[in-house]
């Protein structure tokens, strides 16, 4: 029934849901059906969701409605799969009939099975009837970074957060499975660590083996630097530190969500650490490994948050000078244990505080940025950006398509490839050069 059909895949969300989706195309590809990147040519749609706010979950029907749109020329099947059936497929599959296929985050294994049953059953609710498939993966970056996801699920609880309610508690990937799965994705030049918490690798089997799991990528021949995300700063330990400081394939960069500054707040999303923690922890990282970058995010106007509580996260920007920030909106979501505090902020007044957070990081950025004028930074290309007629890549400071970029000019520049570059100008969080060989 699937002969001659053409499958196309819209991913939603985090970089976790990506390799979600690339297992999915994994799947298809492994038994030779086509992929196509143009919607109006694909028979099978496949809507790869996220459910962590209601945003997000808003965005996901949206986009199930607008490809619906499609039926009547080309399309014949839609698939919703991820966090949005996984978490709320009682309530979806009755209403979302424009779906024909359920498929939750780890039911990759079932995708053509189910779609096969759709065209002689009907519709098909597969949530939690697989697993994740063996297929290799088929990559949605750019050909020189690829995400690698080490574990899912959290154990963590923050009383803002449904991921433990969609994902379950946490699972470590075998380190024997990751091994093999990073070596089959080609020549890397950055490999991104990725789980709802790294830091905690290896834990739900007794111990921490993320420094272990770091040391065994590291010796692959085809992976040329690793980067860290999601690092939780109460699992940042000595021996983690060490590595950052003496491997040559660890990026400098450690991603750590804060979330908020101030200790009665901390307490209330359930995070562990205080504000004094946090700056300890800055001043360790710093004290040993010289150049760090560290970028985190924050959530401004949790439930309860007085104004002197938004000023003092402000102060606390300005005391830590983290690299890079990403500042968001506190989300009241049903079914997590925030939602019933009281004291809920006006949206007028969370966005406001949001807006004022972002003004304090950018001051902090542009001087950083600014010290950098006139001096070589080394710079990987991502590409080329047509609008500026220029090509663009990042430094070892910034993570892909979350923090700031580098615009240069040179000669030629091949995606992948580093090169030393004369910072030339900056902007609040992006850079501006060229290469010593360029002439206007």
């Amino acid at each position: 029934m699937l002969e001659n059909k053409k499958f196309g895949l819209i991913s939603l969300g985090c970089d976790k849901n990506r390799v979600d989706a690339e297992r999915l195309l994994g799947e298809i590809k492994s038994r030779g059906y086509a992929v196509t990147d143009e919607m109006e040519d694909a028979n099978i749609l496949i809507v790869n969701t996220c459910a962590f706010l209601q945003s997000a979950r808003e965005e996901a029907l949206d986009t199930v409605l607008e490809c619906n749109a499609l039926r009547g020329k080309n399309l014949e099947k839609i698939v919703v799969s991820g966090c949005l059936p996984e978490k709320y497929v009682a309530e979806l599959f009755p209403a979302l009939t424009e779906a024909d296929v359920f498929l939750g985050c780890s039911d990759s294994d079932k995708l053509l099975e189910s779609l096969e049953r759709s065209y002689s059953e009907g519709r098909i609710n597969a949530v939690g009837q697989g697993k994740e498939s063996a297929a290799e993966r088929v990559l949605t970056t750019p050909a020189h970074y690829a995400y690698l996801k080490i574990a899912d699920g959290c154990d963590n609880f923050c009383t803002y957060c449904l991921i433990p309610k969609i994902r379950g508690r946490y699972r470590s990937e075998p380190m024997e499975k990751l091994v093999e799965e990073a070596q089959g994705l080609g020549d890397v030049s950055e490999l991104i660590l990725v789980a709802q918490d790294t830091t905690r690798y290896g834990t739900d089997h007794g111990e921490s083996r993320f420094v272990e799991l770091i040391r065994k990528l590291s010796s692959l021949e085809n992976i040329r630097s690793i980067r860290l995300l999601y690092c939780y700063p109460d699992q940042i330990d000595d021996a983690l530190i060490a590595e950052l400081k003496n491997n040559p394939k660890l990026i400098k960069y450690l991603d750590i969500p804060f979330q908020h500054s101030e200790d009665r707040i901390l307490k209330l999303m359930n995070r562990k650490g205080s504000r004094e923690d946090y700056l300890a922890l800055l001043k360790k990282l710093r004290e040993n490994v010289e150049g760090i970058a560290v970028r985190s995010t924050f959530i401004a106007g949790f439930p309860t948050e007085t104004e002197e509580e938004a000023a003092a996260l402000g102060m606390f920007l300005k005391e830590a000078k983290l690299t890079n920030c990403g500042f968001f909106a506190y989300s009241r979501e049903p079914d997590t244990a925030a939602y019933r505090l009281k004291g809920q902020i006006p949206a007028r007044v969370k966005q406001r505080r949001v807006k004022e957070l972002y003004g304090v990081q950018a001051e902090i950025s542009r001087a950083f940025l600014h010290t950098l004028l006139g001096k070589k930074l080394s710079v990987v290309c991502d590409g080329i950006d047509y609008e500026r007629k220029c090509f663009v890549g990042r430094a070892y400071f910034s993570a892909p398509e979350i923090d700031g970029k580098v615009y240069f000019n040179a000669p030629e520049a091949t995606q992948g490839e580093t090169y030393e570059i004369i910072v030339t100008d900056c902007g609040d969080y992006d850079l501006f050069g060229q290469t010593e060989d360029f002439q206007a």
